[in-house]
């Protein structure tokens, strides 16, 4: 049944393509310059790429639906927080801020030359003013958040003030009811006092009460990022990083810039490797034009794919700026294909025939190709982050456009080309040159004037010598039973390194690593993971429902949960915070009975005078009938991995959902941590649609099953080695990886179904022969489509952003795996499996289709290729 469905489909597409190749010659000018109007129409969407950049790092780089998300709504709307009433710990952002941290330069910056340096640091901060619209001057002092009617203060300033004067010791982390724990770095401690420091943090925090406010802190923000890094310079005992929060989406969104010139490097590249590669010593048969050109239909590809989105108004994430690198070698790959299968053709037929042929062979393995990246792609889509999806969406719908170029554009340009050679003339000044050198003549003059040679036994263009480097060297070295042997081993190598990669792979994109290396964000990650590591987020842990809080049944259960979050391994139960605990140590201390609602509720206002900022933590319903919601914290701590941040949210939520009162935990670095949740689930649920949607088109088009089977082991062999050695590279399991995972199945589809199809198919009598035959036909076709891949993304290894370097990576780990897998461990492996064949065994029709640079396989067993409408490349039985 496969059989008969794979000759129906591939019957008709070669039936169709052959006609196309008539009308591509026919109408040649129509599909030479239609498609350059239409690229240059599509194009002009570019127009609108600044108003559909999506760069923000939340919406483009955590998951859609996160928990997180959800919890901070519910914190945003019953805790909400205002300038006055400022609490960091209460923010249920990240807020509006500046940060510096001083690192001293010795052992210790408590001291005085240290201190007095922080202190001018802080000066200017504080001095720092900007002019708002109608030359209205903002000084600091009525931007930052309040206490006391004065600006929030950073406290650690008067506890080492007061220390350097009385020779006192700073307690940690702990100091006169403050937490100074984020806010000391580095510390050496005797029992609870600190002897030595290396580092103090300083916050600065603006007040975000309405837009206008929010406008302002944009611009003292950008004014304190220009003048602060000039102050700098003259520090002696210290070195001070610093931050704000609009540092991680400004080096976010200025990776972009840096990414454009390596584009151009990319398309030269690009360009001078088809040069080489279809440069041949015959001035007619020289394919320099049509391999310049070929790099210009890809081109054209990317314009039209991303114009069109564009005006259709698709979000435009920065790493999909990966896109165009990866369709460049996409495209020329295509180019190789068409071209190869065009050098196959006779020289002496008629241009139409020899398009319509190429098209007939080559066209419906470019299809097959197509149809498994853009499958692999689309299924992307599934994934739930935004930036995942812009890059699948644009990046599939290229390779489309990609594909349309290549049989119209590319078509067109081997039409012309067609001419141009059956008329014998130069390649570069298009005049007619003698066929056959004369006697008299230079080698020079020969080399120059004289051209359009053949192979006189095939009727077609001249193979390249590397063909017969794996027939004649390559391919019978590989199949000698010492070389198997360590070939075996070396699998064995492969599998076990990349097996202990996948079972150590580090999940979630650090933020750090949004930013390029050299930005000044990089070195305050650095300090606050050096000296600030400990202690982790401080975590709201919230009733979600009106509950009793009166009730002493109610109170014990809530004791129980929070005990139970206080006894994590990751969280320090003495620096918890709660307002019932105070509330009913007060009320003890005070004989005050609490235990009745009406006396419950209406004493809650000495509480709120002895701690104000407990008012905070505490909803009431209209008119202080009842309480709505309230919450708690606690303090985590070795929160300084992902595999702490990611076993830390597990631990701390089951607990929650375990209580027996409605409990939510929250911080606002749970939103980025929510990756961790969802992306080894998904991206085995993508891989899987992916594999499953490639094993279907490997039985449509590969009837032989066990054929099917091999491209299906060498698929998932490929993914387990790239997973794994992506440990090796330092290259997290993230939202970027996840794309190129994606793309594996549809890249290493390509070097094991070609060359297993072509393994099987073959007429040779003995399994080794088969494998060398299979190499001859295919090996130096992958090496094209291996390198021209490369090509396309080797720039991006020297990009200063590591979502470039990760694209460049793991593209790099596909393509060799895929190539290797093709070249070496198939052929070898084939072999064991194979059993001896008569010499007279009839060959598939469909063996041409899957060969990647589409070289007529029954040539090499003396058969005559036969034209017909279907192209099927029959062998006549002479």
């Amino acid at each position: 049944m496969a059989q008969c469905q794979t000759n129906c489909i591939e019957k008709h597409l070669r039936s169709a393509f052959y006609k196309l190749g008539h009308s591509v010659n026919k109408y040649v000018w129509c599909f030479f310059t239609i498609p350059l109007i239409l690229s240059a129409a599509l194009g002009s969407g570019f127009y609108f790429l600044s108003i559909n950049e999506a760069n923000d790092i939340e919406e483009q780089f955590t998951p859609i639906n996160g928990p997180a998300k959800s919890e901070r709504a519910f914190i945003e709307k019953h805790f909400p927080t205002t300038g006055s009433e400022f609490s960091g710990q209460r923010l249920s952002t990240e807020g509006s801020f500046a940060s510096l941290i001083a690192v001293s330069k010795g052992d210790n910056i408590l001291t005085k030359i240290a201190f007095q340096e922080i202190l001018s640091l802080d000066e200017i901060v504080k001095q720092l003013n900007i002019t708002y619209p109608q030359d209205v001057t903002v000084r600091y002092d009525s931007l930052c958040v309040r206490e006391a009617d004065s600006c929030f203060p950073n406290k650690i300033l008067d506890f080492i003030n007061h220390s350097l004067a009385t020779r006192t010791e700073i307690s940690y982390p702990m100091m006169n009811g403050t937490f100074i724990g984020l806010v000391v770095g580095g510390v050496t401690l005797n029992q609870n006092d600190i002897t030595k420091a290396k580092a103090i943090k300083l916050d600065y925090y603006l007040q975000e009460d309405n837009d206008e406010m929010k406008q302002r802190n944009l611009l003292w923000l950008k004014a304190f990022l220009q003048v602060f890094p000039n102050e700098l310079q003259n520090q002696n005992t210290i070195r001070v990083s610093y931050f704000t929060s609009l540092s991680r989406q400004e080096e976010f969104e200025a990776n972009s810039k840096k990414i454009i010139p390596l584009f151009s490097i990319t398309y030269f590249l690009s360009i001078f490797f088809s040069i080489t590669s279809c440069m041949r010593f015959d001035c007619v048969r020289n394919k320099v034009w049509v391999a310049t050109l070929g790099v210009v239909s890809a081109g054209l590809a990317v314009l039209s794919g991303f114009g069109l989105l564009l005006f259709c108004g698709m979000k435009f994430a920065i790493n999909t700026a990966n896109a165009p690198f990866l369709i460049l070698g996409i495209g020329v790959d295509d180019m190789f294909i068409m071209l190869s299968s065009w050098q196959k053709t006779k020289v002496k037929d008629k241009v139409g025939d020899r398009l319509a042929q190429t098209y007939a062979e080559a066209a419906v393995s470019i299809t097959i190709t197509t149809l498994t990246d853009v499958l692999a792609f689309y299924i992307g889509i599934l994934t739930p982050f935004r930036s995942v999806q812009s890059f699948c969406v644009y990046t599939g719908t290229t390779i489309l456009f990609c594909f349309l170029y290549n049989i119209t554009f590319f078509g067109a340009v081997l039409a012309l080309n067609g001419r141009r050679e059956a008329s014998n003339r130069h390649w570069l000044t298009f005049r007619k040159v003698e066929h056959d050198p004369k006697p008299d003549e230079s080698k020079c003059y020969a080399m120059c004037c004289v051209g359009g040679a053949s192979d006189q036994e095939s009727g077609a263009e001249s193979e390249h010598p590397v063909y017969f480097f794996f027939k004649k060297y390559y391919g019978p070295i590989l199949t000698i039973r010492w070389t198997k042997a360590f070939v075996v081993l070396l699998y064995a190598g492969y599998l076990a390194g990349s097996i202990y990669g996948c079972l150590n792979i580090k999940e979630g994109i650090d933020v750090r690593n949004l930013a390029f290396d050299d930005s000044y964000v990089v070195q305050f990650y650095d300090d606050q993971s050096d000296f600030f590591s400990k202690y982790g987020p401080r975590v709201m842990v919230s009733v979600t429902e009106p509950v009793e809080y009166w009730n002493s049944t109610i109170q014990n259960e809530i004791e129980i949960c929070m005990d139970r979050l206080e006894n994590n391994s990751y969280v320090d139960r003495t620096l918890s915070e709660s307002w019932l605990r105070t509330y009913v140590s007060i009320s003890k201390q005070m004989q005050i009975a609490i235990t009745e609602k009406n006396t419950f509720l209406d004493n809650l206002a000495l509480l709120f005078r002895i701690v104000p900022l407990f008012k905070q933590d505490v909803e009431f319903l209209k008119n202080n009938q009842s309480i709505i919601a309230s919450r708690f914290f606690i303090q985590t701590i070795y929160v300084n991995n992902s595999i702490a941040e990611k076993q830390m949210l597990i631990e701390l939520r089951k607990l929650a959902q375990e209580c027996k009162i409605p409990l939510l935990v929250y911080h606002p670095a749970f939103i980025y941590f929510d990756q961790y949740l969802v992306i080894v689930t998904n991206t085995i649920q993508n891989v899987a649609v992916a594999a499953a949607a490639m094993l279907v088109i490997a039985l449509l088009f590969i009837p032989n099953p066990i054929c099917s089977l091999w491209v299906t082991f060498a698929t998932a062999s490929v993914l387990v080695g790239v997973t794994g050695f992506m440990t090796f590279w330092d290259v997290n399991l993230d939202s970027i990886s996840m794309i190129n995972l994606v793309i594996c199945i549809g890249f290493s589809v390509d070097f094991s179904a070609h060359i297993s199809y072509a393994f099987v198919s073959s007429e040779k009598e003995s399994a080794n022969e088969r494998s060398i035959d299979a190499l001859y036909t295919l090996g130096y076709p992958i090496i094209q489509g291996a390198l021209s891949t490369i090509l396309g993304v080797v720039v991006l290894a020297a990009a200063e952003s590591y979502i470039f370097r990760t694209f460049f990576k793991i593209m790099f780990l596909v393509i060799t795996f895929g190539a290797v897998h093709g070249l070496i461990f198939l052929p070898v492996f084939l072999t064991f499996f194979a059993t001896r064949r008569k010499l007279n065994s009839v060959k598939s029709d469909t063996a041409a289709t899957f060969s990647k640079k589409q070289i007529y396989v029954n040539e090499a067993f003396s058969g005559k290729v036969i034209s017909n409408p279907y192209g099927n490349g029959r062998i006549s039985d002479e």
